[in-house]
């Protein structure tokens, strides 16, 4: 690296995940090998979201006495802006003019805190756009290539159960449907499909109950529960929508005529993004629990949706009743090539969710990745084009501990549901 051993930014919260409001603080290290002339290490911080996609259309074009339908992709695009800030940690403000400054051989630390605006969305990583936060550093130097490095962080937003009464409500529903050929009609597949309430918060185990009758001759091959989000994107007055699978449990086949009964069978909440993306107005998150049950042929499923709503606080009923655990050791810690503390006084393990009025203090919640799984983080807007850092990131949110993990996803739910 020649001059440059160290060049990296490191959060006092281990955890690199924030609350509206709160501040972001840390250090930049920069450690030399020799002496090294520069006119400003400046410090930037950014929020922002993002909404794109294309579309195919066509058109006639008339080409002398001809007509031709062309086909041609037209694209959607809408960005938020929420923030904004630079900081100066070496050097003055208009570095194009300033003389240089000569950063002495050896370990250099400069502190940095700033403060998140209120109101922010969460993090999100989607397929057709995004919410991001990050930090960037750039040493500017004379005459050279400037050096740049890049550090994202997550956001977690408050989506308080509690606010809304019909969250603690039972939520049920039920379908049927025929096997029909060209000769006869079957006699029908039904399926009731409940859940003992509508708000979760990931960590929680979800409850379910679902009935089946097969009076059909034909064997239902399985029936599952796929808790699915469901995200829209917006932009020029036109929507796209994206489902992701992020969980699933399936039960074996049912006979001709059979029946079968899911009796409080189970599905933890992964970690995951809180419902609706209140702050977002270009994404907009829902979650759906599905009951899905898969005839032997050609037969589409037959699927009973329930909506589900994710937050970040427990209902009241729940804490009072099982509150949740603290976090085990692993959800939490220094990220991977840290350098070390400069003040393990100032090292904050896992941030605690700022205190919601009248409900009682409980354990503050672990943070672990989102169970979508990585996304590639260049983009041509991007502060850091052939700097340093990794262009690999996944949104952190919160996971409290009830006692349970997150199952992995099934490879076929992976392939769905992979973001490009």
């Amino acid at each position: 690296m020649g001059k440059l051993n160290i060049f990296q930014i490191t959060f006092h919260n281990m955890a690199d995940v924030f609350y509206p409001g709160t501040f972001v603080d840390g250090y930049v290290t920069v450690e030399l090998t020799e002496p090294m002339k520069m006119k400003a290490i400046k410090l930037k911080f950014k929020g922002k979201a993002l909404a794109s996609w294309s579309e195919e259309k066509s058109k006639n074009l008339e080409v002398g006495d001809q007509s031709m339908n062309v086909s041609y992709d037209k694209d959607f695009k809408a960005k938020e802006k929420y923030f904004r800030e630079e900081i100066i940690l070496v050097g003055k403000e208009s570095s194009e003019s300033s003389e240089p400054t000569q950063l002495d051989t050896g370990r250099h630390t400069f502190p940095f805190k700033f403060q998140l605006p209120e109101g922010l969305p969460s993090s999100f990583e989607g397929k057709h756009g995004y919410v991001r936060y990050y930090v960037s550093c750039k040493i500017v130097k004379p005459m050279k290539f400037n050096e740049n490095i890049k550090r994202m962080f997550s956001v977690i937003s408050t989506m308080n159960l509690n606010s809304d009464p019909a969250y603690s409500q039972r939520c049920s529903g039920n379908k049927q449907k025929h096997l029909c050929c060209l000769c006869c009609k079957s006699g029908p597949i039904t399926a009731q499909f409940s859940v003992e309430r509508k708000g979760w918060v990931p960590g929680e185990i979800i409850k379910f109950y679902a009935d089946i009758s097969n009076g059909t001759r034909k064997n239902i091959n399985k029936s599952y529960v796929t808790l699915i989000m469901k995200t829209t994107f917006h932009a020029k007055g036109k929507t796209k929508t994206k489902d992701h699978a992020v969980a699933r449990v399936a039960r074996r086949f049912i006979p001709p005529f059979g029946e079968d009964s899911w009796a409080s069978e189970e599905l933890v909440v992964p970690p995951l993004p809180p419902s609706f993306l209140g702050g977002c107005d270009i994404i907009d998150i829902q979650y759906e629990l599905e009951l899905g049950v898969e005839p032997a042929g050609f037969a589409l499923d037959l699927k009973v949706p329930l909506p589900v709503v994710i937050g970040t606080v427990p209902l009241l009923a729940v804490i009072q009743q099982s509150p949740p655990m603290p976090p085990p050791a692993e959800q939490y810690g220094m990220a991977k090539g840290d350098a070390p503390p400069v003040s393990t006084d100032q090292v904050v393990l896992t941030p605690a969710i700022p205190p919601i009025p009248g409900l009682p203090e409980i354990a503050p919640p672990g943070h672990l990745e989102c169970i979508t799984g990585p996304v590639n983080i260049w983009d041509q807007e991007a502060d850091v084009i052939n700097g340093k850092g990794d262009l690999k990131y996944v949104p952190v949110y919160i996971f409290y501990n009830f006692g349970q993990k997150p199952a992995a996803l099934p490879d076929e739910l992976i392939a769905q549901g992979k973001l490009e």
